[in-house]
């Protein structure tokens, strides 16, 4: 199987002014792109080559874990957004939130202390464990719940790449920020 950039659901300045152009040119033009074509050229001829994505990461390590979970983790980021946000997360999803962390504004409030505090570079996600509870979950590097049999449903991407044009070295800016471009619909989708 030959991955391929997955063409993103809206134009590359529409997330202004959260996330810049500038950046998306760099971070999904780039950046993704590299992962996808690292993640071709090293499953050529292997095992891995007629393998889906979700199965690649969950048999692989080394580079091609490397890449096939950023290809994934990319892909699931920035299918999450949409122009000025959209939507409010459903009544079960609230309930949810609510169950663990009291209210939304603490659950945001957690989850951002969490992805401010993530040592270098990773990604923080909300997911919803076998207990079907939601936890956040902090992952460095490639890391990925799909790994631990978790049910990812919203993620932060926490590497510099991401964020560094836009907001230097103000990570609590860049995710105070991405609060504003949610799109809520999938992400209830993503509870289900």
């Amino acid at each position: 199987m030959i991955f391929e950039l997955p063409k993103l659901p809206f134009a590359n300045h529409a997330l202004e002014p959260v996330i810049s152009q500038k950046t998306i040119d760099f971070h999904y033009g780039k950046h993704h792109q590299a992962y996808v074509n690292n993640l071709n050229n090293l499953i050529k001829d292997t095992s891995f080559e007629k393998e889906s994505l979700e199965q690649i990461i969950k048999t692989s390590e080394g580079g091609i874990f490397n890449n096939a979970a950023q290809v994934w983790n990319h892909t699931f980021y920035f299918f999450q957004f949409i122009p000025q946000g959209k939507g409010t997360p459903s009544a079960k999803l609230t309930s949810a939130i609510e169950k663990q962390w009291g209210s939304f504004d603490n659950f945001k409030k957690e989850f951002n202390a969490a992805a401010a505090s993530l040592f270098g570079s990773g990604w923080v996600w909300l997911v919803k464990n076998k207990a079907h509870e939601l936890e956040i979950v902090k992952e460095s590097n490639a890391g990925t719940p799909l790994t631990k049999g978790l049910q990812p449903i919203l993620t932060f991407d926490v590497w510099e790449h991401a964020y560094y044009l836009d907001y230097q070295n103000r990570r609590p800016d860049y995710l105070n920020a991405l609060w504003n471009i949610i799109n809520w619909n999938e992400i209830n989708q993503r509870f289900k």
